[in-house]
Order: C-alpha cells, then sequence, then structure tokens
C-alpha cells in the first residue's frame, strides 16, 4: 500500500451518458451508523497519515464525491435518534390479506441486502397467469416529515460506488426491517397482475399484505440456471415447488418482453463493469452481464410500475411519473443509422429504432454494447414530472410506455417512497398526502438527486479503472472506439474493461473501430486514464463478447 493524496478540485473526463435503473455495484460494504464510518478522514491536498487500502481510498474520494455533488454521506444526528427508537418491523393491520404461505422469492444480486421486492406466479385458466410483485411497505416504519424522511428526500437515492454503498435510508431499516429478508414477516404492498397466454396484462389490482421471503436468490445462480448454462442453485434443488414456480414467473417473463420489444421497447445492452475485491484490495473489473434472471425481474417490475400508474390515474390522483420524451438529438441516431447502411424515419420512432437495434445486434453482436451506448447516449436521460388528473403523459420513450411511475423500490429511492405514499392512500379513498406544488418540486429535486447520483457513481467508477490500471503504465492494450466527436475520442480495453480517452493517434476513428492502445497516465482521484494509438487501423483483437439478449434496465 502506498499514501495518496486527495486533491482540492475533482473533474469528470468523459462526457456524461444517461444510464439505466442502478443496480448496486458489487463487493459493497453498507453500514448501519453512517455511510461513511469506516472511511478515512483527509484533508484536501494533503496525504494521509498512514498507508490506505484501495477500499479505504476509493471511500475517501467517494466520500468527497457525494458533498461535492452537494449529497449527504452521513446520516445527521436527528435522524440516528430516531432510528434509535424503531426496535422492530411494521405489524400487521386489520384489513391485509395474509399471504405468507406462497412460494415468494426474492432475485437481486449476489451481495444485495436491501430486498425491496419479491415475486411469486400462481397459474389460472387458458394459460393466464397471476404474477405477483410485494413491495416492502417503508412508508410504515418512515413517516413523512421524520428527520429520516428528511434525509432521505434531500439525497433522494442510495449510492452506489464499486468500495461501499451510501444508502438512501439507515441500513438497520434498508436490509433490515424494511427489507424483505428471508424467512421473516413482512407488510408490503402487493401489485397482482393477471398475463394473458401471451404475455399481455389483461387485468391487476392493488392491496396490502403481510408476505414471508421464501428463498433469497442471485441473478447469476438463477440465471444460468434459467438458460440451461447450469445446474440449479441448491436453494431452488432442495425446493421443487419452488423450481416449477420460477419457471413459469420466467415463460411469462420472456413472452411479455417479446411483446414490449414488438411495440418498440428499445433492447440495448451496454457494459457495466464491478470492481472486484479481495479483502481490501482491488483486484479485477468484471462485465455485470444480465441474463434472464435480470430480465425476469425488470419484466415484473416494469409492469408493476405501469400498472401503478394506471392505478393512480384510475383513482383521479396526482402522481410523479418516470418520463423519457422523444430524443431531440435524431438527425443523429438517424446519422448513426446510415454508417450501418439503415434508413431511420425523420421523425422519432421507437418501433423503427428497435428493428434497426435488433438487425445491428444479428450482424454484429460483439460490436453491439458500444452501438447501445452510443444511441443511449443520443436518447437523452430519464426524468421525474408530475401527473395530474386529466393531464396527457408525456410517456417513456425508450420502454414504449404511456404510463409509467417508479414504485418497486421504496428502499432506496425516494420518488418510489412517494408513488407508495399516493397509492396508500387512493387505496383508503383519502385525499393525496402532497399539494400539487408540493409533488411538483419533489419531481424536480428528485431528478436533479439521481443525476448528482449518477455523476458520483460514474466518477467512481472512473477511479476504480484508474486504480486497477495505476500500475501498469506504458503497457498496450487492445480495445474498441466507444465514442469519437469534437469533445474528444474515447476507448475501452477489452480486459480489463476500462474506459479512457485517447490523446494521440486518433484522427480518422469512429465508434467501433478496433484500436491498440498504450497507457500513458492515470489519476485515481480524479478518474483520468489517458491512452495513445499505436495502430489506427483494424487489429487482431475480438470486443467482449455480449450476453444474452435482454431487454434494457429499468430506466
Amino acid at each position: 500500500m502506498i499514501k495518496r493524496t486527495i486533491p482540492d478540485t475533482a473533474q469528470s473526463a468523459s462526457s456524461d451518458a444517461p444510464t439505466g435503473g442502478r443496480t448496486p455495484t458489487g463487493n459493497e460494504s453498507m453500514n448501519t451508523r453512517g455511510a461513511s464510518e469506516n472511511v478515512s478522514r483527509v484533508q484536501p491536498g494533503k496525504p494521509v497519515s498512514a498507508p490506505m487500502s484501495d477500499r479505504v481510498l476509493l471511500s475517501t474520494i467517494a466520500h468527497r464525491a457525494m458533498i461535492e455533488r452537494g449529497l449527504e454521506p452521513d446520516f445527521p444526528p436527528a435522524e440516528l435518534n430516531e432510528l434509535a427508537a424503531i426496535h422492530r418491523p411494521a405489524e400487521s393491520e386489520a384489513g391485509m390479506r395474509d399471504l405468507r404461505t406462497l412460494t415468494w422469492a426474492s432475485i437481486d444480486n449476489d451481495d444485495s441486502l436491501d430486498l425491496d421486492q419479491i415475486t411469486v406466479a400462481i397459474p389460472m385458466d387458458d394459460g393466464r397467469v397471476r404474477i405477483l410483485i410485494a413491495v416492502a411497505d417503508v412508508d410504515v416504519l418512515v413517516p413523512r416529515g421524520s428527520a429520516i424522511d428528511e434525509h432521505a428526500a434531500h439525497n433522494t437515492t442510495s449510492v452506489y460506488t464499486p468500495s461501499q454503498v451510501f444508502p438512501m435510508l439507515p441500513t438497520v431499516l434498508s436490509t433490515g426491517l424494511t427489507s424483505l429478508n428471508e424467512g421473516q414477516d413482512r407488510v408490503a404492498l402487493v401489485v397482482d397482475i393477471v398475463f394473458a397466454a401471451d404475455g399481455s396484462i389483461s387485468s391487476s389490482e392493488h392491496y396490502r399484505s403481510v408476505v414471508r421471503n421464501h428463498a433469497k436468490l442471485a441473478y447469476r445462480s438463477v440465471g444460468d440456471w434459467l438458460a440451461g448454462e447450469a445446474a440449479a442453485p441448491d436453494r431452488i434443488s432442495a425446493a421443487p415447488a419452488l423450481a416449477a414456480n420460477l419457471r413459469l414467473q420466467d415463460s411469462i417473463a420472456q413472452k411479455a418482453a417479446g411483446l414490449r420489444q414488438r411495440h418498440g421497447a428499445l433492447g440495448l445492452e451496454t457494459i457495466e463493469p464491478k470492481a472486484v475485491f479481495r479483502g481490501d484490495a482491488m483486484i479485477e473489473l468484471e462485465p455485470n452481464w444480465k441474463n434472464r434472471a435480470t430480465q425476469l425481474i425488470e419484466e415484473f417490475m416494469i409492469a408493476a410500475n405501469q400498472r401503478t400508474a394506471d392505478f393512480l390515474s384510475a383513482k383521479e390522483s396526482p402522481s410523479i411519473r418516470r418520463v423519457l420524451r422523444p430524443p431531440q438529438k435524431w438527425d443523429r441516431i438517424v446519422a448513426l443509422a446510415l454508417e450501418s447502411g439503415e434508413q431511420l424515419p425523420e421523425t422519432p420512432d421507437a418501433v423503427a429504432l428497435e428493428g434497426f437495434l435488433e438487425r445491428r445486434r444479428k450482424a454484429s453482436p460483439d460490436q453491439f454494447a458500444d452501438l447501445s451506448l452510443a444511441v443511449v447516449k443520443l436518447i437523452g436521460r430519464a426524468e421525474y414530472a408530475v401527473d395530474l388528473p386529466g393531464a396527457e403523459p408525456p410517456g417513456h420513450f425508450a420502454l414504449a410506455i404511456r404510463d409509467y411511475s417508479h414504485s418497486t423500490a421504496p428502499n432506496r429511492r425516494y420518488p418510489d417512497l412517494l408513488t407508495q405514499r399516493l397509492l396508500k392512500a387512493a387505496l383508503l379513498g383519502v385525499p393525496s398526502p402532497y399539494t400539487d406544488a408540493e409533488l411538483t418540486e419533489l419531481a424536480r429535486r428528485c431528478t436533479e438527486g439521481e443525476l448528482d447520483a449518477i455523476k458520483v457513481e460514474r466518477r467512481m467508477r472512473k477511479s476504480a479503472a484508474a486504480l486497477l490500471l495505476s500500475k501498469r503504465n506504458g503497457e498496450s492494450f487492445d480495445g474498441v472506439v466507444t465514442g469519437a466527436s469534437d469533445k474528444g475520442t474515447w476507448v475501452r480495453l477489452v480486459q480489463p474493461p476500462a474506459e479512457g480517452r485517447l490523446t494521440l493517434g486518433y484522427l480518422g476513428l469512429k465508434v467501433g473501430d478496433l484500436v491498440h492502445v498504450k497507457l500513458i497516465h492515470t489519476d485515481v482521484e480524479r478518474g483520468f486514464i489517458d491512452f495513445i494509438a499505436i495502430n489506427n487501423g483494424a487489429v487482431p483483437c475480438s470486443p467482449m463478447p455480449l450476453g444474452k439478449k435482454v431487454s434494457p434496465m429499468i430506466p
């Protein structure tokens, strides 16, 4: 280990690109009393007085990055005082349905502890299937106006960095009392959806219930099993009823995904490397591929979010919608398609764009992730907006859905907690707990807070990559051009999957070109990685192969 110096300023080396729904990056450290308790305090511009491990270094940079973006990495004393008075999970109330005996299970990242939802399938007649999505009732223990709620409203989301999670809610709640943990009874709001045999939605209802998670499962092992590439995980092989239930869920999810894609939902896929630690030392970056299990959860969360927005609209309740407007840079998407000999309409057309993407996936699967990234950057960023009764919502371009909310992750996203409160009021038939003006301001804050969090997460992914490469200056790597514009030319290495700026030899390069580069500089604190091109033409390397075809993560 070496002594490190933290600079006074932080800059971003790469242009911002929109992302979908965020998931933890793996090997994260979460703590109960404050997100930065394990972080050494350092003064800007001064070396620390003792050696720092990779994890502590990255956590220190992340702590400072949070503050620079106006986020609060630590829980204030008032919140901790409130937390000390909460000793048990919420209890069942009159009128709640008891669904604890159903074969509920959670599927999430291998190391996720904040479990927001569990699912179960119930077969019906004529090939129809009920899919029940139970969402943790966080509002019971985090009432509006509490100190815990005020902190959550300020940050608006959990922030996931390579070395540490900065949770929106204290982990006593988000990974404990309000998490749908295995083997524990919890109160929840259930979205009960009937899917037709073709994957379309026939009907749905919302209600409160008591549930129990019978199996905490992980994306990788479940996804490999569903795809026939590995044996069933022990929890599934030991429970035939659970295995059958998951197979049924997967069947419906696959049909629903195909139907949405035919309607114009964009099947984008980008590479999302995660840092891998051995103890406190970072040892590699590995791609975080999506698979059949992630698609299963995505499809049902999208359906739940859509039906929740529909429900609030039917109850003439205001709501906070997740909106992605038609791309303002559509002309550049058209030009991008022309480079591949494809013609898109002059005005934004999701169905036509998805058709182009699907054809390119089949024609050039190894380069599809880089094409996806280019399209993601041009589509623009989703936002939160208030929808009032009688108004026409803008819709979500990438999902090809008109009515869409965020409602399934109240432990880690504040808009979902707001929607939960609106939903509970609508179920009781009482007025919204928020005025239209309050919701408008909260939607604005949630959009800004999410952007701040995304910038912190992106900067920390760059810092982690720079740290991994910091001892390899002068080495050569194979890579692929991921961005080429007036702002600079960017290259993603084949292995490790780190991205940096090309400072020399970039003339004439375009997105998708294969290059051979030499690493000349890294700056861990700022997240800078600089290369020079050794060969501008195609080189004998293969871009990182794509995983299975899946939908985008929930934006």
